[in-house]
C-alpha cells in the first residue's frame, strides 16, 4: 500500500507560485527533472515508491500533490548525508485541508491524505480560482 510525504512549500503563495518555481528550477537543472533535497532519507522508501506522492502545504493548507518517482540518498560536497526526492513535475490539486507548520517532512497515510479535486461537474470547486476557494473556506462556505 502506498505511503505519502507531506512537506511545507516555504515561500509559495499559491499553487501557481509553486508551479512557476518548479518550472524555473527544472529549466536551470542539467537533468531537467524536479528534485527536492532533504537532510533525512525516508526509511519507508518502498512504500513511498509504491504510488506515493508529496503533498505540499501552502500558506497553512494542504493544497496540491506531486507523484514521487525516486528517492536518491547521496553525500554532499561536505560529506553530509542528504536525499533527493524526485517527483513527476505535475501538480495535482487536492481538497484543501488546514495544516500547522512543522519542520522537515512527515509521513502521510493513504487514509489521512486529502482526495484529489476531480474534473467531474460535481467537483466544480477545482475550477474555481485558488484565491476564491481560500476566501470561501475562510468564510465557512466550503
Amino acid at each position: 500500500m502506498p505511503l505519502h510525504l507531506i512537506k511545507l512549500s516555504v515561500g509559495a503563495e499559491s499553487i501557481a507560485d509553486l508551479d512557476g518555481w518548479i518550472k524555473e528550477r527544472m529549466k536551470k537543472s542539467k537533468a531537467n527533472r524536479h528534485v527536492h533535497i532533504t537532510r533525512m532519507t525516508p526509511k519507508r522508501d518502498t512504500e513511498l515508491l509504491d504510488g506515493g506522492s508529496i503533498f505540499w502545504v501552502i500558506k497553512g493548507e494542504i493544497l496540491v500533490r506531486e507523484k514521487l518517482i525516486g528517492i536518491e540518498p547521496f553525500r554532499d560536497k561536505d560529506g553530509i548525508g542528504r536525499c533527493r526526492l524526485v517527483m513527476e513535475p505535475k501538480l495535482i490539486p487536492v481538497a484543501p485541508r488546514p495544516m500547522r507548520a512543522f519542520q522537515g517532512w512527515r509521513y502521510l497515510t493513504v487514509k489521512d491524505a486529502p482526495a484529489d479535486l476531480g474534473k467531474r461537474a460535481s467537483d466544480g470547486i477545482a475550477a474555481m480560482p485558488e484565491p476564491l476557494r481560500r476566501e470561501l473556506r475562510e468564510l465557512g462556505l466550503l
